[in-house]
Formats: C-alpha cells, sequence, structure tokens
C-alpha cells in the first residue's frame, strides 16, 4: 500500500472512531473503537491493512497488550499463520511468568507474559490499539526480548503523535493507520 492509499484509509477509519470529549477525565478526548469495530467494512479495512504490511515477513508470534490490542491482533496472527499472545496485567495469567514494571504519569504499573510464550529467535509483531506515550508497548517489548524473542514491527490502530510515544519507541519499526496531531482533534 503506498502513503496515498494509507492517507486514504487513514481518514476513512478516522471518520469512524468515535471521539468522546472529556472521558474518562476533564480535558481528556477518548478515542472509542467500538464504533469501528461494529462496522464489518471498516473493521475489514483495518484488518486488511496491518495484514498487507506484514503479510511477507515470516512473523511467528504476534503479541498484542490487554485489552483491546487482543481484537485486532488475535485476528491478525490468524491472518498471518502465526501464534498469538497475550500481555496481561498482573494476576491473570495461571501458569508461570514474567513481570516488566513501567512508569505511568503517576507511579508504576506492569504486566506479564508467560515463560513458554515466546522462543528464543521468535520474529513478534507486537500489536496495541493505540499509541499514547508508548509506556505499555515498550513494556511489553523487554518482555518479548527478555525471552528471546525479536521485535520486527510495532503497529497500533490509532496513534495520538501529539504525546511523543515513538520517541521511546524509536529503535523499533513503528506503523500506525490513523494519527491524531492534537488531542483535540475530532
Amino acid at each position: 500500500m503506498n502513503e496515498t492509499q494509507l492517507l486514504e484509509v487513514s481518514q476513512k477509519l478516522k471518520s469512524i472512531i468515535r471521539s468522546v470529549p472529556n472521558f474518562p477525565k476533564e480535558g481528556i478526548v477518548f478515542r472509542d473503537i467500538t464504533t469501528l469495530l461494529k462496522d464489518k467494512e471498516a473493521f475489514k479495512l483495518a484488518v486488511d491493512t496491518f495484514y498487507q504490511k506484514y503479510k511477507d515477513m515470516k512473523i511467528d508470534k504476534v503479541v498484542s497488550v490487554e485489552s483491546r490490542g487482543f481484537i485486532f491482533g488475535s485476528v491478525l496472527a490468524y491472518l498471518l499463520g502465526a501464534g498469538f499472545v497475550p500481555i496481561r496485567k498482573p494476576g491473570k495469567l495461571p501458569a508461570e511468568k514474567i513481570r516488566q514494571e513501567y512508569q505511568l504519569e503517576y507511579g508504576t504499573d506492569a504486566m506479564e507474559v508467560h515463560i513458554d510464550a515466546i522462543q528464543p529467535g521468535d520474529k513478534v509483531l507486537v500489536h496495541d490499539d493505540l499509541l499514547a506515550t508508548g509506556g505499555t508497548v515498550s513494556a511489553a517489548c523487554k518482555l518479548i526480548e527478555r525471552l528471546g524473542g525479536e521485535v520486527v514491527g510495532i503497529c497500533f490502530l490509532i496513534e495520538l503523535s501529539f504525546l511523543n510515544g515513538r520517541e521511546r519507541l524509536k529503535n523499533y519499526d513503528i506503523f500506525s493507520i490513523v494519527k491524531y496531531n492534537s488531542e483535540q482533534e475530532l
């Protein structure tokens, strides 16, 4: 897909994503993807766009971050003929796991993955629905690399480019379909 086609896809999907002002708190515009998910053509267009980008990369695993990332990540894994690996909040995975903490604006959080989810040398595509500051996906990449996997790409449906999340992920190949250049952009 060339840049012109990607821009057309981006504009179409952006017109379908609902922007909810002042949610979850005053001054924040929440990007609600449920409007895209319920639209079969838009959902297919988003999935097909990801698939076209990664279909020739011989991906072994698609890793997604809880929970909206699971929606596209699992479908993408299926289409790519790859395994799907969920990265979860602490206490959600039943077997032996490793944990990675990361910084929030006020404090820390953590995520976990099963120790047998990634094999050394696995080529891993990371997917999350939205790139904001990059903290959660950065932690996910660290978990993958601690297990010996190689992060060959990171993809997002939405990127909030004004929060500079790419800077935290600058050592990785990043792809996003829809970009918002300011918080107030509708």
